[in-house]
């Protein structure tokens, strides 16, 4: 078949421009690099995230030894918060302290995979608890019964206990579960020292003193 080309009288058709095939070939090349590098980006920051939307821990930076328990200043606190509580009228019970990435899966599978309520959003390696930098706490009554009731009076002073046991875990330093954005966990106090979850996963710890 021939090419049919217009032209003006006169004039000579002018002839097709070469194909330049080796640049048609780098730039296909090229393009094909492209999405491979997008590719792999993408799947290595899907690789960061669980289905839940929680990053999967970091390897460490810098060798570290495993935490096994209480932070030194958070153990002290705990024991301050214990006897300024009880100089108020109100006993509390510590209900937890450190815990182990292994028990913290556990917390995380309760009322999903196992039977019980919801206690916790996150993996282990993503609780404080996990670093030795939080507690929980409950009442213990009169009667001995231990109890999570926020309307509470033990001490008959008409405040409830739980909100003043709160109050001096604050003046001692802790932040509380129940101010958080989202998902409350009232019985927990932290002291995180201004590390994020994201620089204790990579390995970074508090001052032990």
């Amino acid at each position: 078949m021939i090419e049919r080309t217009s032209y003006t009288p006169g004039s000579l058709p002018q002839p097709p421009l070469p194909v330049n095939r080796k640049s048609s070939s780098r730039r296909r090349r090229n393009q094909v690099l492209i999405f491979i590098v997008a590719f792999l980006v993408a799947a290595t920051a899907w690789k960061l995230f669980d289905r839940s939307g929680s990053e999967l821990p970091f390897s460490p930076e810098i060798n570290v030894p495993p935490v096994t328990e209480l932070h030194p200043i958070v153990a002290a606190k705990q024991q301050e918060l214990i006897a300024q509580t009880s100089e108020a009228g109100i006993t509390i019970l510590i209900t937890d302290g450190f815990r182990s990435t292994e028990e913290q899966n556990g917390l995380y599978e309760q009322g999903r995979s196992t039977d019980g309520p919801v206690v916790t959003q996150v993996r282990g390696g993503h609780s404080y608890h996990n670093y030795g930098l939080a507690i929980d706490f409950a009442l213990r009554t009169k009667d001995g019964e231990v109890v999570w009731d926020m309307k509470y009076d033990g001490n008959g002073n008409s405040k409830a206990d739980w909100l003043e046991v709160v109050a001096i875990a604050k003046k001692l330093g802790f932040s509380w579960g129940g101010d958080w954005e989202g998902f409350k966990d009232y019985p927990h106090l932290q002291m995180d020292f201004g590390y994020s979850i994201r620089e204790l996963l990579r390995g970074k710890r508090p001052p032990m003193e």
